[in-house]
């Protein structure tokens, strides 16, 4: 496991750089076809190309993970893949390649493999927009879906996910000198800063929805009037009612200042998953690996589209570890084996049903 970790992360796989990434997609296609045999076939797309595999019959149960990476080509440079202290670090070990070598080997375990499918994605960090329909496809073909992104802190299971998206709110105001007739002007920096205000009035924390303004841009030179303004927001909710309520809320949105205008783009382009989603896998899961926890994360994957058609969906079978898009990202080598068996063995129970 440790050799096919290396092969990966030295491939390195950023988001949206298909030649990277089609690089990246071969690397996963040829660790695959290795160690299952088979054929691991190259599904082309706008991101970049997903890997398939399937070792045949009837689909009972999808194993799903991506290979794109946040971090930027060069990386693997100033943080090379080492192994020392217990830990595996690299680009991308944790989120989400170790969780790749782990069900790949824990399928190698099993002597059949009829009705088992893996789907590796080209676009997950961005979206998931050229893969979304592919993986909502092969979800509905087997009926169960096990989801290789990292465990949760301590290695508990992703019991459930908050739906997420984000917002694009533009404003256009007008330009004047700021010095000489500034009244003359509609200005777009002030209109954002109510913006603001408003938009970060629509989370309730108390049922789960954050509503987190995160980037915002205004102006071009220190005495004029800005014109143009815009404000990006991260949102996150746990119900179809709260990402119903906010989407129309930023819909609603209307200038406080006179000839200001404002355009919203964006949006929760990936539903909760709830719990209920994952209780019949999840229960399954504890019958094999008793002690095991399952907690509800705010970030999402590409679960929550298997969970929002309503097919079972158990997530976070990964790799134990942490640091998650950050430079100590980090894999424990020791919960290698034990992840890979826990795979092998939901995998041969759901081949059982």
């Amino acid at each position: 496991m440790i050799e096919d970790l290396r092969t990966l992360v030295e491939v390195e796989s950023p988001s949206r750089d298909r030649d990277a990434l089609t690089a990246s997609a071969k690397t996963v296609a040829a660790v695959v076809e290795r160690r299952l045999g088979g054929h691991a076939v190259l599904v082309d797309s706008p991101a970049g190309p997903h890997v398939h595999w399937s070792g045949g019959g009837d689909p009972r149960v999808l194993v799903l993970g991506h290979h794109d990476t946040v971090f930027p080509l060069g990386t693997l440079e100033r943080r090379p893949f080492k192994v020392e202290a217990g830990h595996a670090t690299g680009p991308g070990v944790f989120d989400m390649l170790g969780g790749l070598v782990q069900a790949v080997h824990g399928l190698a375990a099993l002597d059949d493999l009829s009705g088992v499918e893996i789907l590796v994605t080209a676009d997950e960090e961005v979206g998931s927009h050229a893969s979304r329909a592919l993986i909502e496809e092969r979800a509905l073909a087997c009926g169960a879906v096990l989801v290789f992104e990292g465990a949760a802190d301590g290695g508990g299971l992703k019991t459930g996910r908050k739906g997420c998206g984000t917002f694009q709110v533009s404003i256009t105001g007008r330009a004047s000198h700021a010095g000489l007739e500034p009244a003359a002007g509609v200005n777009a920096l002030v209109e954002a800063a109510h913006q603001v205000l408003a938009i970060a009035a629509l989370g309730r924390p108390e049922v789960g929805t954050t509503v987190t303004p995160t980037v915002a841009a205004a102006g071009t030179l220190d005495n004029v009037v800005p014109a143009r303004a815009s404000i990006v927001v991260d949102v996150r909710v746990e119900s179809a009612d709260e990402q119903a309520r906010v989407e129309a809320a930023f819909a609603a949105l209307t200038p406080y200042l006179d000839e200001a205008e404002i355009t919203v783009e964006g949006g929760i382009g990936r539903p909760p998953m709830p719990e209920s989603a994952s209780a019949e896998l999840f229960t399954l899961a504890r019958r094999l690996a008793p002690g095991i926890e399952g907690v509800a994360v705010g970030g999402g994957s590409d679960g929550n589209f298997t969970a929002a058609l309503g097919v079972p969906t158990l997530d976070g079978l990964g790799a134990v570890g942490g640091g998650a898009h950050a430079d100590h990202e980090y894999v424990v080598v020791d919960a290698m084996a034990g992840r890979a068996h826990l795979a092998a063995a939901l995998v041969r129970a759901l081949q059982e049903k």
